[in-house]
């Protein structure tokens, strides 16, 4: 399966808390970050609305193996840096206990447009997500594959959940930063659309009523990107462990490869209505990989872990073509050992503590990174 044209390859944008390795809360520190990072991170490094908050993004990545290189020699040059100024950074969905009312807004006249537009929604939206752009240059069979990649979000979402807790509280939900970033407009899970025509008309409408100034303003769980040639998967919490980004994303390029794989044969998988779709959205975020979803063509409800063993039988075959079987068993692993989320609550539950689970979000985002300077908390 080649990406010589762009086919396939990946690219894995992870959105890291800057942490005080004292307090353990989030610290508004992106402009120093940014700074020293110019020369090191030049165009992989970018602020987001809150200055607690920093994003990175790979370059094009013709493989799993070239991504994996990619996101650890990133997060340990971020390390590095975060560490100059005696900061540490952390992967994550939500931070267990800082207040987003005590974040400070990044300045930029982007920013200031976002809070002026959506106020209080913006200004509340302390997450951290991990975006995957799998590469497909035919944009017209990019959006029969979003329609029905858009089946599989929930079972991906389930082995993501990294955001059990929310401004100190045991939320009860496994993965609360759905239901913090839900509350903004044109997010979940996107219609099925007819052609590329239909969504192209729809960007197109979005901007000419006013609604938006350009279409990365539709933050779907799954989108066409509107200016690069990839599908750009959304849903997915931060993950604490480089393997466990690398699991996900490689999960998702195979499914993204079947189904195109299938398309090209002339074969379809059944495109299912967005109602039925959240369904299944709000099971993952409660539960993660320990409930149920339901299978739409049996009617039935489901183990999630069976399903996504169904999942991974599905995509076998892309798997060894693409060279990630280490990243399935990592998959496996995570079935078997639970999911971001499991490990956060656990830390919970063995100390009482919020800042020992901070401490433990922490060490495991440092885990396997190539650090000359800066020591784990």
């Amino acid at each position: 399966m080649s990406a010589k044209n762009h086919t396939f390859t990946l690219g894995i944008e992870e959105e890291f808390a800057i942490i005080d390795p004292e307090t353990r809360e989030l610290r508004s520190h992106i402009q120093e970050i940014l700074e020293g990072g110019k020369v090191t991170l030049k165009e992989q490094i970018k602020p987001e609305m809150h200055q607690s908050v920093v994003e990175l993004g790979t370059e094009i990545c013709q493989s799993v193996v070239d991504a994996r290189a990619h996101v650890i020699e990133l997060r340990s040059k971020l390390a590095e840096l975060a560490g100059r100024s005696g900061l540490k950074i952390a992967s994550v969905g939500t931070h267990p206990f800082s207040h987003w009312r005590d974040q400070l807004i990044t300045q930029g006249e982007r920013y200031q447009e976002i809070v002026k537009d959506m106020q209080q929604l913006a200004r509340a939206n302390l997450i951290f997500g991990l975006h995957v752009h799998v590469g497909i240059t035919d944009r017209e069979m990019a959006i029969h594959v979003m329609n029905q990649a858009r089946y599989f979000l929930p079972h991906i979402y389930a082995l993501s959940v990294n955001s059990p807790f929310w401004v100190g509280q045991d939320t009860g939900l496994k993965g609360y930063r759905l239901k913090v970033f839900e509350r903004f407009p044109r997010t979940g899970i996107p219609d099925a659309f007819e052609s590329l025509s239909e969504y192209e008309d729809y960007c197109k409408l979005l901007v000419k009523t006013g609604c938006v100034d350009n279409a990365k303003k539709i933050w779907w769980d799954i989108r066409l990107h509107p200016f690069f040639d990839t599908l750009e998967v959304r849903v997915c919490d931060a993950q604490s462990r480089v393997d466990d980004t690398l699991a996900i994303a490689a999960l998702i390029q195979a499914v993204i490869a079947k189904l195109y794989k299938l398309l090209s044969q002339n074969i379809t998988f059944r495109v299912y209505r967005r109602r039925l779709l959240d369904e299944n959205r709000w099971r993952a975020s409660r539960y993660g990989i320990d409930g149920k979803l339901i299978d739409f063509g049996r009617e039935a409800e489901v183990e999630t872990r069976s399903l996504l063993n169904e999942l991974l039988e599905f995509v076998s075959t892309e798997v060894e073509e693409l060279g990630s079987n280490n990243e399935m068993a990592h998959v496996e692993r995570i079935m078997r050992e639970g999911t971001g989320a499991d490990r956060q609550l656990a830390a919970f539950e063995r100390t009482h503590d919020m800042k020992a689970v901070v401490d433990q979000i922490v060490s495991e985002t440092y885990e396997g990174l190539n650090l000359a300077s800066a020591k784990v908390a």
